[in-house]
């Protein structure tokens, strides 16, 4: 890698679904900008990872698209810099399959579930549970997850497949450098609740049981900042999945400052 000097700066890598009415890079931004803080974008499609000089800097990656170029760069990238989130971590989470199986192997709580081909085995699953959630192994915001009562509703496979807990809502709950710092309840008639299915979310307070599995979940996926989605049934909290590039709707607390401190003093500390 050839490298050129470069001034340190905190590089901000923008949620590519970001709006004027829902930008999660920009309340960040502002934060930054308030403490007076050099910052950066960087824009992955314009940067040769091999030669673009950077080297011992943070890079902040608000969000990636599901894109093989985007995540190479940003891989090649984390060989010589901090980057938040890492791309392993926002992967992970990106997978279903690989984030349930995090949660199984470090006994984090969550809801009986299959990744599977065979049919036989499809149908085995259904009919032990009666009613299964079929989710979309790299879905987002909820699209394209649905109740299935029969193998047949099932379309083609393979199938990420969950046991369906009776509920109303759910909680998404922001864990920050493996803290629980804010939550919300999301309330819906449907089966996702989801804001972006229409879901209305409120602030709630943490309690203890809500932040031991969030932080347990944000431990066993190894990311310094995510949110963790959390069902409630009659044993108390299971994990239903976790976010590495996580939206902060509704939360009372203020995740943007709390956001924009922890990467100042994660660049501080690389530098001491």
């Amino acid at each position: 890698m050839v490298m050129r000097h470069v001034r340190r700066m905190i590089h901000i890598i923008p949620k590519p679904t970001d709006t004027p009415d829902d930008d999660s890079t920009g309340t960040v931004i502002l934060e930054l900008k308030r403490a007076g803080i050099r910052f950066g974008v960087l824009d992955l499609n314009a940067v040769d990872p091999l030669n673009c000089g950077l080297e011992n800097e943070l890079i902040w990656v608000c969000g990636i698209r599901q894109d093989g170029h985007q995540f190479e760069t940003l891989n090649v990238l984390s060989l010589h810099n901090r980057v938040i989130n890492t791309p392993w971590s926002i992967v992970t989470c990106a997978s279903k399959a690989m984030t349930t199986a995090l949660l199984l192997k470090y006994g984090v709580r969550t809801p009986e579930t299959a990744y599977i081909r065979a049919e036989s085995q499809a149908q085995d699953f259904i009919l032990r549970h009666g009613k299964v959630v079929y989710k979309p192994l790299y879905g987002y915001d909820g699209n394209g997850i649905r109740l299935v009562t029969k193998p047949g509703d099932l379309g083609p496979g393979p199938w990420y497949l969950q046991e369906y807990i009776p509920n109303d809502r759910d909680y998404r709950i922001f864990v920050l450098g493996g803290e629980a710092v804010g939550a919300i309840s999301r309330i819906s008639d449907s089966l996702t609740h989801n804001i972006h299915q229409g879901g209305i979310g409120t602030p709630v307070t943490i309690d203890e049981d809500m932040r031991t599995i969030a932080e347990a979940a944000a431990d066993a996926i190894g990311i310094d900042y995510c949110g963790v989605d959390l069902l409630e049934d009659k044993e108390g909290y299971t994990v239903l999945e976790v976010n590495g590039t996580p939206n902060w709707h509704c939360m009372s607390a203020p995740i943007p400052r709390l956001l924009a401190e922890y990467l100042i003093r994660e660049e501080r500390e690389m530098h001491a």
